[in-house]
C-alpha cells in the first residue's frame, strides 16, 4: 500500500482512478478524449513508477512528475495541458495581481481602449474588470507559449481575448427569421408582430439581447425589406378603421398612411434612443448597424427615407439636437436604382442630406467593381457590412466554400465571424532585417501561427451549447440555427469566417523603401498579393472561411507604436508618431485631394475582401454638390464609403459648426464633438472629455485627407 502526501502534509491511499479523473480534465482542456487503451497504458504506467521507488510513502509533487511522463508518452498536447494546470497556483497569484493592478486603474481612472464604453459607469467598470479577467484566462488556457510571445513582442495581435473563448464575433443577424412565426426570447413567446409599432419594440429588444450575447458588430441587414410587411399590417389595419368611418377611399388610404408615417418617426426615435442609452451585459452600448436603401415598394421606400430623416434631425434638447451614433446606417446603393432620374433617386438625395448633417450612411456600391458589387450583379445578394467594415466570403447553399454547380448560390444574412487576429506587418519586416531573413519567409511563419490560433477557435467554439445564445442558435438568427437547447453548434460554424487583420500598410512601405503609400506603394501591393495567395493556399487546405481584414485600429494605433519602439526604436515615418495608420489607408497628415485619395486606395481595393471602407475628409463644408459627385465617384469604383467631417455642437446654446474647440457664439468650451473613428463615428469630447485614447486624439489632430 502507497500513501501519497499531499502538499499540506496530510496522507492520502494512492488510488489510481485520481489519476484517470485528473488526466481526463486535461485532455478536456484542449479537446481530447482518451481511448480506454490509453487509459490502461497512463494506469499501469503511473503504478509502475511508483511502486518502482519501493517506498511506503511518495510526494505529491513526484506523483504529478510520473503522471506528466506517462503523458509525454501518451499525447504531449494533454502533458502541457496537465503541466499548466499543474502550476496553476502560483500562476493564478500573478495573474490575479495584474488583473487586480488593471481594476484599480479602472476604478479610479477609466479606460479608453472602446470608445464605445462609458468607463465612468459602474456597470461598465464591472464589466472592464471581468474583461480583464478573461483576457488573462484565455492568455493563460488558450495560447501556446509561441503565440503569446508573439503577441507580447507585438508581432501580432488577439482581437478580444476577453470575449474569444465564449462566443462569436461579428454577424449579420438573420431577424426576418427570428420574427417570422413568433418566437421563445428569455423563456417567454413572443407573437410575430401584427403592427409596425410592435414590430419596432419586439425587434429593438431582439437587437440588444442578441447583441449582448456576442462581441463585435451586429448588423440588421436591408432593415427597410424587414419592416415593409408590417407597416402593410398598419396600414391595413387604420385604412379599414377609417373606412369603418364613413369616409371614401382617398381620405382612408391619406390618413392611413399618415399614421404608418407617424409610426415609422416614433418607431426609429425609439431605436436612437434605446441603442444609444441601454449599454450592454459587456458594458458597452452594442455596436449596431443597419443597411438599406433598396427597397422599391412604398413602405419600404418610406422606412430608409425617415431612417435617415430621423437621423439628420437629431436627437436631445430643442435648442440642441446632434445625430446619435447608433445604429451605424449603411446605404446600399444600385446605380440602376438611384441614378440620376431613376426610381430611388429621392432616397439616395435623402441619403445625401443625411451624410452633410450626421456623416452617415456610409455607402455601399452594389453596381460598381470589386467583389461585394460582383456578387450583387450575379446572384442578387446583398452582402452588408458586420459592424463598421467586415465583410463574410461566400457560402453556398449546397456546395459550402465552392458552389456545387452553375445554380448554387451564396447565402450570407445569417452568419457570422469567429474573431480577428491582426499582423503588424512593419516589425515583421524590422524583424526581418535584424535576422537576415527574407520577409516574406518570416511573415509566413506569422501567418501560420495566426492559422493555428484560428484552427483552434473553431474547435473550441464548435463544442459550445445551443443555450449560450438561444436567438441565434435556437430561433433561428444565424444560419442553420434550429439547433435543440442542448446541441453543440458545431455545425454552424462551417460557414463562420475568420479574419487575418492588416494594420500599418502605410508604415510598411515607409520602412521598406522611404516611401509612404501614397508616393509608392508597389511593396504594400506585393505583400498584400502574397498574403492573399496564402491566404486562399489555408482556406483549401483547412476548409475554412479564413478572411483578409483591414484592421480598425482604435487602441491598436497606439499600442503597435510602443511595441515597435521597445524593440526596435525610433524609425522616420515609421514609429515617430503617437500611431500606426489603419489599415491599407493613406497616412491622414497626406495632404491631398478626395479624388486623389480614392485613386490611391483603389489599388489595394480588392486585396482586402473580408473588410474594408474607404473615406476621405470633406474639406467643403456644407457643400451638397461636392458630397454627391463624390459619392456617386465612390459608387462607380465599388467602394464601400465614408464621409468624413468633424461635427462639433455647443451643449450650452446649441451652436453647431464643423471643428470648433470653444463655442464662438457663447465662449463655452462645453461641447460634443463627433469624429470618424475609423468605419463609425465616436465622440472625440463630451462633457469636457473624450472617449478616445491620446494616440486616436493625435491621429484626429493631424488629419488633413482623413
Amino acid at each position: 500500500m502507497i500513501t501519497v502526501i499531499k502538499k499540506d502534509n496530510t496522507k492520502e491511499a494512492f488510488n489510481v482512478q485520481k489519476v484517470v479523473n485528473a488526466v481526463n480534465k486535461s485532455a478536456t482542456r484542449v479537446m481530447y478524449k482518451f481511448s480506454p487503451e490509453e487509459l490502461n497504458f497512463i494506469c499501469k504506467f503511473v503504478t509502475d513508477r511508483a511502486l518502482e521507488a519501493q517506498r511506503d510513502e511518495i510526494t505529491i509533487a513526484e506523483m504529478h512528475n510520473i503522471v506528466e511522463s506517462a503523458l509525454e508518452e501518451t499525447n504531449r498536447s494533454v502533458a502541457k495541458s496537465y503541466k499548466d494546470y499543474r502550476n496553476y497556483k502560483q500562476d493564478f497569484v500573478h495573474m490575479l495581481d495584474e488583473v487586480y493592478v488593471k481594476s484599480q486603474s479602472i476604478m479610479y481612472i477609466g479606460d479608453k481602449e472602446n470608445s464605445n464604453s462609458d468607463s465612468a459607469l459602474v456597470s461598465t467598470k464591472r464589466s472592464l474588470i471581468l474583461n480583464e479577467l478573461n483576457r488573462e484566462l484565455y492568455k493563460k488556457f488558450f495560447m501556446t507559449a509561441e503565440e503569446l510571445q508573439a503577441c507580447r513582442d507585438g508581432y501580432i495581435y488577439v482581437h478580444d481575448m476577453n470575449a474569444r473563448r465564449d462566443t462569436m464575433n461579428c454577424c449579420l443577424f438573420d431577424m426576418k427569421s427570428v420574427m417570422e412565426g413568433g418566437f421563445e426570447m428569455g423563456n417567454l413567446w413572443y407573437n410575430e408582430p401584427k403592427t409596425l409599432a410592435v414590430a419596432f419594440d419586439v425587434i429593438g429588444d431582439v437587437t440588444l439581447a442578441a447583441a449582448s450575447q456576442q462581441y463585435g458588430g451586429f448588423t440588421v441587414p436591408s432593415v427597410d425589406l424587414l419592416l415593409e410587411p408590417y407597416a402593410e399590417k398598419t396600414y391595413k389595419k387604420q385604412f379599414g378603421r377609417y373606412k369603418n368611418l364613413g369616409v371614401s377611399d382617398e381620405i382612408a388610404d391619406r390618413e392611413a398612411m399618415k399614421d404608418v408615417k407617424v409610426d415609422m418617426e416614433q418607431g426609429f426615435q425609439g431605436w436612437e434612443y434605446k441603442f444609444n442609452s441601454v449599454s450592454s451585459s459587456r458594458g458597452d452600448y452594442p455596436f449596431i448597424t443597419m443597411s438599406a436603401g433598396t427597397g422599391r415598394g412604398k413602405f419600404a421606400k418610406m422606412a430608409a427615407i425617415t431612417m435617415l430623416e430621423v437621423r439628420a434631425k437629431g436627437q436631445g434638447k430643442k435648442s440642441c439636437k446632434k445625430p446619435v451614433l447608433f445604429p451605424k446606417i449603411v446605404f446600399l446603393y444600385d446605380e440602376k436604382l438611384h441614378g440620376e432620374g431613376c426610381e430611388l433617386e429621392d432616397v439616395f438625395e435623402a441619403g445625401i442630406a443625411c451624410s452633410q448633417k450626421a456623416m452617415y450612411p456610409d455607402w455601399l456600391s452594389l453596381s460598381g467593381e470589386g467583389y461585394v458589387a460582383d456578387i450583387y450583379q450575379k446572384y442578387g445578394e446583398i452582402i452588408s457590412p458586420m459592424g463598421c467594415r467586415a465583410f463574410l466570403s461566400p457560402w453556398f447553399e449546397r456546395g459550402g466554400i465552392e458552389p456545387a454547380d452553375a445554380d448554387d448560390k451564396p447565402v450570407f444574412v445569417g452568419r457570422f465571424n469567429i474573431g480577428a487576429v491582426s499582423l503588424h506587418l512593419p516589425m515583421i519586416y524590422a524583424k526581418s532585417q535584424q535576422e537576415g531573413k527574407d520577409f516574406f519567409e518570416v511573415l509566413d511563419y506569422y501567418l501560420n501561427l495566426i492559422r493555428r490560433i484560428h484552427q483552434r477557435t473553431y474547435d473550441y467554439l464548435g463544442e459550445m451549447r445551443a443555450s449560450t445564445n438561444p436567438l441565434a442558435y435556437c430561433e433561428g438568427g444565424f444560419l442553420g440555427g434550429h439547433l435543440g437547447f442542448h446541441d453543440k453548434i458545431k455545425p454552424l460554424l462551417k460557414a463562420a469566417t475568420a479574419s487575418f487583420g492588416i494594420t500599418a500598410l502605410n508604415e510598411l512601405e515607409e520602412i521598406a523603401n522611404k516611401h509612404s503609400i501614397t508616393e509608392d506603394g508597389s511593396f504594400a501591393l506585393k505583400t498584400m498579393e502574397f498574403i492573399n495567395s496564402r491566404i486562399q493556399e489555408f482556406k483549401r487546405e483547412d476548409g475554412h472561411l479564413y478572411a483578409i481584414y483591414g484592421t480598425p485600429a482604435e487602441n491598436l494605433c497606439g499600442l503597435q507604436v510602443k511595441q515597435f519602439r521597445k524593440k526596435y526604436g525610433l524609425i522616420e515615418n515609421v514609429s515617430d508618431r503617437e500611431y500606426v495608420s489603419n489599415s491599407f489607408h493613406c497616412h491622414v497628415s497626406e495632404d491631398i485631394t478626395p479624388i486623389q485619395k480614392q485613386d490611391i486606395e483603389q489599388r489595394f481595393w480588392n486585396l482586402f475582401n473580408g473588410g474594408k471602407i474607404q473615406y476621405v475628409r470633406y474639406p467643403i463644408d456644407y457643400n451638397k454638390g461636392a458630397v454627391k459627385s463624390l459619392v456617386r465617384r465612390a459608387m462607380q469604383k465599388g467602394f464601400y464609403e465614408g464621409v468624413n467631417l468633424s461635427l462639433a455642437y455647443c451643449d450650452d446654446c446649441g451652436y453647431q459648426q464643423l471643428e470648433m474647440d470653444v463655442c464662438p457664439k457663447c465662449g463655452s468650451c462645453n461641447l460634443t464633438k463627433i469624429d470618424r473613428m475609423n468605419g463609425y463615428l465616436s465622440y472625440s469630447r463630451v462633457k469636457g472629455d473624450t472617449r478616445l485614447n491620446s494616440a486616436k486624439m493625435a491621429e484626429i489632430r493631424d488629419r488633413k485627407s482623413m
